[in-house]
């Protein structure tokens, strides 16, 4: 008899990918049987799938037209524990106004990375790109302040 597995979990995922990946494709994605790969997603045993493999698996979906299944788990899982997190009810005039000035600050970056007188000149060098995902993930950890007051309240 077949296993069950927790709908939301890393095992399911596996399991669904190999159910409708071809053995040949996830052998050549990963370089690993089938049957290895079954027992990674045997939630009662210790063996684990690789996160380089799990997202082998996933772009191999991808190209299929398959949902990544592996990504939705994890996706899934992590959307769980952010509801169980906690938030300062920030006011929320405050979020916005600090995201709309980490916005511009973004914009800033970007238009100075991408002027004549930058690095290299309107070309971005590698010191400009990582100041603009800096200031990215300030803008997106706003944006999940936001999403998580606007939630809780």
């Amino acid at each position: 008899m077949a296993k069950l597995r927790e709908i939301s979990s890393i095992e399911h995922g596996l399991t669904e990918a190999i159910k409708n990946l071809k053995s040949k494709v996830i052998e050549e994605v990963t370089g690993k049987s089938e049957s290895y790969l079954r027992k990674c997603s045997d939630p009662d045993l210790d063996q684990q799938l690789d996160h380089k493999d799990a997202v082998k698996i996933d772009k191999a979906c991808v190209q299929k037209g398959l949902t990544p299944y592996l990504l939705r788990a994890h996706e899934y899982i992590i959307q769980k524990e952010l509801k169980n997190v906690v938030t300062d009810r920030k006011d929320l005039n405050e979020l916005l106004t600090k995201f709309t000035i980490l916005h511009g600050q973004l914009l800033s970056v970007i238009n100075s990375a991408k002027s004549i007188s930058g690095h290299k000149g309107e070309q971005i060098s590698s010191v400009e790109k990582k100041d603009i995902f800096e200031a990215f993930e300030a803008l997106e950890n706003k944006i999940h302040k936001i999403k998580t007051t606007i939630e809780s309240s």
